[in-house]
């Protein structure tokens, strides 16, 4: 696969604040395509950073000057084993076609076979991505992402094609899960497959003393999903403390699902975002209202997971250019309302622009390298308000440090890709294996061929 020179500037679509320019831009549609690319570049001495669909926010998927793989081509079905509950794909499938190729796969067998988990907020993402973060959805009992994935095939800095398992070559196989696409390009992913069920969804409106006695007890009935949306508005009484708590209960097969479901258009979604800026109780009394009006309805749990994301949704906002940033915090479960109490009071008096937020929880991910699931934890997701100016990004980095100042206060932690805010001090409390993450980088890529911003940040900030 030639590698000319043809720069351009690439940025992701959510938070937009990271602009780069790249050599050129490449669409491989195989392996071997990946893999000639690898090797031209490497020759020319030449980075390789790899993206697919873009939504990353931290960096890790654009290189400035570097050779930019775009996998969304890469997604063909290699094999479907319904036995064994495997799937192969492309490592650039996006959700929505994985649902779809799991529904036709699947038509005809007596145990429907679907995903366990993907994230939430958007449904563009690509299953390499998921695999390269290491993410996580709303499961109530689920490790992060590696516990779903069998193996798969990954493009070393030398070109090379490895097979990484839990039996083959799996101390690459450790890393690259989780490792931001800095060990080599994956390109293809055997997913492990669970039965798909019908899910009742119950909800009601809370307070956060309830939650750590509601969740236990939904885990003790069997629930699988859940989170938890908090009221945004700083003026009111339930600031950071009231909020949706929507779970979905297994029922049996021949439970129907809800006919004609009340759902959150794309319509409905632009008009709550407008409102979590410009009427935050408002916005809240609708969602609230939403989702009460759909307690008892009946999903498919691969369907339940997905969601509508409204491309460019700020553009319509007034005011000067801004986008929401995200930061995810860990703390053990018995910490949330003192994590919580502390935030309300920071947020007040920092005047931090909270825009919508979620808790979850994460089970202990004892496979990948440098896991962030460093135990039983609560999962609480802030999306701030973010100007593009200087004052308003300086103001973003304090409060997102903050933040996490409240989490490792309290044995916590954060996720690192989110943004590149985070102190030496914070990112070597919360991931103490960062510098032997960065010498096995060294150890497999000595050359540095695959690289990214965020990448390039890490190593300036712990040199530093």
């Amino acid at each position: 696969m030639p590698v000319p020179d043809q720069p351009v500037t690439l940025n992701d679509l959510h938070s937009r604040l990271n602009a780069t320019r790249v050599r050129t831009l490449l669409e491989p549609t195989s392996t071997a395509e990946v893999v000639d690319a690898v090797r031209a570049a490497r020759d020319r001495g030449l980075p390789v950073s790899v993206c697919g669909g873009r939504h990353a926010m931290g960096g890790q998927q654009f290189g400035a000057d570097a050779v930019q793989l775009d996998l969304s081509r890469l997604t063909g079905v290699r094999s479907f084993d319904p036995e064994r509950r495997l799937l192969t794909v492309g490592a650039g499938i996006q959700w929505p076609a994985l649902v779809a190729e799991l529904e036709r796969r699947s038509a005809g067998l007596d145990t429907p076979l679907t995903f366990r988990q993907k994230q939430t907020g958007a449904d563009r993402l690509s299953l390499g991505g998921a695999l390269s973060a290491n993410v996580h959805g709303r499961g109530l009992r689920f490790r992060p992402f590696v516990d779903d994935v069998e193996s798969f095939v990954l493009v070393d800095a030398d070109g090379e094609v490895r097979h990484c398992s839990r039996e083959e070559d799996y101390d690459l196989f450790a890393l690259a899960i989780g490792g931001y696409g800095l060990f080599g390009v994956i390109t293809e992913v055997t997913l492990r497959l669970v039965r798909r069920q019908h899910l009742r969804r119950d909800v009601e409106v809370v307070d956060l003393q309830e939650i750590e006695t509601s969740f236990e007890e939904r885990l003790g009935r069997g629930y699988t999903y859940g989170d938890f949306q908090f009221m945004t508005d700083p003026a009111a009484p339930g600031f950071l403390d009231r909020g949706v708590l929507a779970a979905y209960a297994p029922v049996p097969d021949d439970v129907p699902l809800t006919a004609d479901p009340r759902e959150l258009t794309a319509q409905r979604w632009q008009q709550l975002l407008t409102l979590a800026h410009t009427d935050k109780a408002r916005a809240f009394d609708l969602y609230s209202e939403h989702y009460l009006g759909t307690d008892g309805q009946v999903y498919r749990s691969d369907r339940q997971q997905l969601g509508v994301y409204v491309d460019g949704y700020h553009d319509s906002l007034d005011g000067p250019p801004a986008s929401e940033m995200i930061t995810e915090v860990y703390v053990p479960r018995t910490e949330l309302s003192s994590f919580m109490r502390a935030c309300r009071e920071d947020f007040r008096a920092h005047e931090v622009e909270c825009i919508y937020g979620t808790v979850r929880l994460i089970e202990l991910d004892e496979e990948s390298f440098l896991p962030w699931a460093q135990g039983l934890r609560a999962c609480i997701i802030v999306n701030l308000h973010v100007q593009h100016d200087e004052a308003g990004i300086t103001k973003a980095a304090d409060d997102f440090r903050r933040i996490i100042d409240r989490a490792l206060e309290r044995g916590g932690s954060f996720y690192l890709t989110y943004h590149r805010w985070a102190t030496r001090e914070q990112l070597l409390a919360a991931h103490p294996r960062l510098p032997a993450f960065l010498k096995k980088k060294h150890e497999h890529d000595p050359g540095d061929v695959f690289t990214s911003e965020w990448y390039r940040h890490l190593r300036r900030t712990l040199a530093g």
